[in-house]
């Protein structure tokens, strides 16, 4: 009995540790920062959705409404062998979606476009540069990047993490052809 319950514990122990290289590598990877601008975007495009939800249900189906007699485009064919095939939630998707691309066009791209070619053509300055407190943290967010993190290492090995890949009992030997 007290194999079978050291067989356990010593098997718990390393999933334990394994388990902690695993919450490392979480860590390393949500403190990168791309993590969090994802997710803003991810919020931001939430949000863009319902306001085009609303633009759909507020003005576009009341005006198919006016034009067609049908608050949307509710076209289902069928019953054909027990399938019912919908094809106005597509046609009601398509219209979301070009609704959706038309606003990002021209409230987003289409005004920096024009901000970039008034800056080229020299109608509007660039940005200033940035303050010297703003350089210094951007230049510790580099080094703390180029820096590889403990599950980088484990994931990749030593020599593979920082680059360089050097011969047994060579430290100072050329890399291999």
């Amino acid at each position: 009995m007290s194999e079978t319950l050291n067989k356990g514990l010593r098997t718990a122990s390393e999933q334990a540790r394994g388990l902690g290289k695993v919450f490392q590598g979480f860590k390393d990877f949500i403190s990168r920062g791309n993590a969090i601008e994802l997710a803003v975007g991810v919020a931001i495009g939430a949000a863009f959705t319902l306001v085009v939800g609303a633009i759909t249900e507020g003005l576009i189906n009341p005006l198919i409404a006016m034009i067609f007699s049908q608050p949307n485009f509710g076209w289902v064919v069928g019953p054909i062998n027990g399938a019912m095939f919908n094809f106005g939630v597509i046609i009601n998707a398509i219209i979301q979606f070009v609704i959706t691309a038309a606003a990002i066009y021209f409230v987003i791209v289409l005004p920096l476009n024009k901000l970039a070619e008034r800056r080229k053509r020299g109608v509007e300055a660039e940005p200033a540069r940035p303050s010297e407190d703003i350089l210094l943290l951007q230049e510790i967010r580099d080094l703390l990047a180029a820096q590889s993190s403990p599950a980088l290492r484990q994931d990749v090995g030593d020599g593979h993490a920082t680059g360089r890949h050097e011969a047994p009992g060579a430290p100072d030997a050329p890399p291999a052809p």
